[in-house]
């Protein structure tokens, strides 16, 4: 604060000290209403239980799996692949990118909160006409004019319009956060997928190999047989074509690995020609999981999160189409010293300031003030169907993948049955052939019917593991709604 030396100049500061005092009390006191609804969160129908589970009522849930919830599969090199995903992957960038603007437009929306404050220096040199009107021989044909002004302007929030502004836009980068949590989600699940799928084709390889070699020993067996005069060579040619078939189908499960090969490298944000994956086949079934309670599944679920914050975001943006109805009503300052000569000018009597005021009213829009509210209103009925509907599926997916579960599980038991019992008949089969009871049509039908079945087996293992990784996925894996930024 700077003091003048006179009596006058400090006069003057005294009462720009009282101006700046009620200016800044206009502000406070201008901003204590708020227009449009108060949010509420939208209501919708959650199951008491699940139709695929019996659920428990509400207790300690920390056997769910936090965070890493991949590695409830125990599976070092998922595991490792999956550590990759934060790192390398492009599309999670895009997403990680998309919050940080939504973040960035958080802070412009609350800056208007502030009073708008520029200041500058300005020098100037007149040189006035000796021909002008009402010219002086004793006026001052050239002078300088040095300033240092300092203007502010401030928008008084009275109805609400930048507060509803700037929490349509903290709701907007929150649901940005959580669209960035299940990017996340979504693409560590689609690496888990291709993953399993990828070692259910290695166990189908696996399968097809032990087969070929079997097969090659019968054809061979065969072929003796028919060279001893014993078997005909159309047993020689039927060998021949089950074992060429089985070769075939070995061969070309090459196409689908190297498939999800390439995925899995997009994933790990690697080129396919970079990446390969040593064969694992899939021998254990998927581990037991843990149980989620239906109300957990909105705080669990980061699209659900999503959905939500995006109604409250519409529900502010009616808020601010309300506040078009009033007044806006701007506060403004200029102040700084002014001085012909730049010796005398920072001081008091070189001083100029003024405050002022202005209210204005739209009188007239042709609607246009109804239509942007009515817009609002429906964005936001748009965005409530939205997030009810995004709770259902959520619901639906569980209930998909736990229907899943159960039923493959079921199967798995029978088709281990079949698979034995498809064993035991090329068994027969075999000892009838040698015997000369059966011709060799008997055998290549028991051991097809075997070969598919033994596929089917391992089919359905693959297919329990990726509906148990879509079941983590349904329930929001290892993410909860506290993990939201308060922006």
């Amino acid at each position: 604060m700077i003091w003048f030396s006179t009596r006058d100049g400090f006069q003057r500061n005294r009462r720009l000290r009282t101006y700046t005092r009620l200016f800044c009390l206009s502000a406070t006191f201008l901003g204590g209403c708020t227009v449009g609804p108060k949010y509420v969160r939208p209501t919708t129908e959650v199951p008491s239980s699940y139709k695929e589970a019996d659920w428990k009522n509400a207790e300690p849930s920390d056997a769910i799996s936090k965070g890493k919830w991949w590695e409830v599969y125990q599976d070092p090199q998922l595991n490792a692949l999956e550590d990759k995903i934060s790192v390398s992957n492009q599309s999670l960038k895009v997403a990680q990118a998309q919050f940080q603007e939504a973040r960035a437009a958080v802070r412009i929306a609350r800056s208007a909160l502030f009073p708008n404050v520029t200041g500058g220096v300005s020098i100037t040199r007149f040189h006035q006409s000796s021909n002008r009107p009402l010219f002086s021989s004793s006026s001052t044909k050239n002078y300088a004019d040095y300033q240092i002004p300092f203007d502010a302007s401030y928008e008084a929030d009275v109805w609400g319009r930048v507060r509803r502004t700037v929490e349509a836009s903290r709701s907007e980068a929150q649901a940005s956060a959580a669209d960035l949590a299940n990017v996340e989600l979504s693409l560590r699940a689609e690496l888990a997928l291709d993953y399993f799928q990828l070692r259910g084709v290695d166990a189908q390889k696996q399968l097809l190999d032990s087969t070929v070699v079997s097969f090659q020993k019968a054809f061979e067996l065969t072929n003796s047989r028919y060279n001893g005069g014993i078997a005909s060579a159309v047993d020689v040619a039927q060998a021949q074509t089950i074992l060429e078939t089985t070769r075939a189908q070995d061969v070309d499960l090459g196409v689908q690995r190297a498939a999800f090969e390439h995925a899995i490298a997009v994933l790990i944000g690697k080129p396919a020609a970079e990446f390969s994956l040593q064969p694992m086949p899939l021998t254990v079934p998927p581990p037991p999981l843990p149980e989620a309670l239906p109300s957990q599944l909105l705080e669990r679920r980061p699209d659900i999160a999503a959905a939500e914050r995006r109604v409250q975001e519409a529900n502010a943006q009616i808020g601010v189409a309300r506040a078009a109805y009033f007044p806006l009503i701007t506060l403004s300052g200029t102040g700084g010293f002014e001085s012909a000569v730049i010796t005398t000018l920072i001081q008091g009597p070189s001083g100029f300031w003024s405050l002022g005021g202005a209210a204005v009213e739209t009188i007239f829009d042709a609607g246009r003030r109804r239509g942007v509210t009515q817009q609002a209103f429906a964005a936001y009925d748009q965005n409530v169907a939205t997030y009810r509907q995004t709770v259902l599926t959520a619901f639906q997916n569980v209930e998909d993948n736990l229907a899943a579960l159960r039923i493959l599980q079921d199967e798995a038991q029978v088709e281990n049955a079949a698979v034995a019992s498809a064993e035991h008949s090329v068994a027969l089969s075999l000892n009838r052939y040698r015997g000369g009871i059966a011709n060799y049509l008997e055998v290549t039908t028991a051991q097809s019917a075997a070969l598919a079945d033994e596929r089917t087996a391992v089919d359905i293992l693959t297919r329990r593991m990726t509906a148990s990784v879509l079941l983590i996925k349904a329930i929001g894996g290892g993410w909860n709604v506290s993990q939201i930024p308060r922006v």
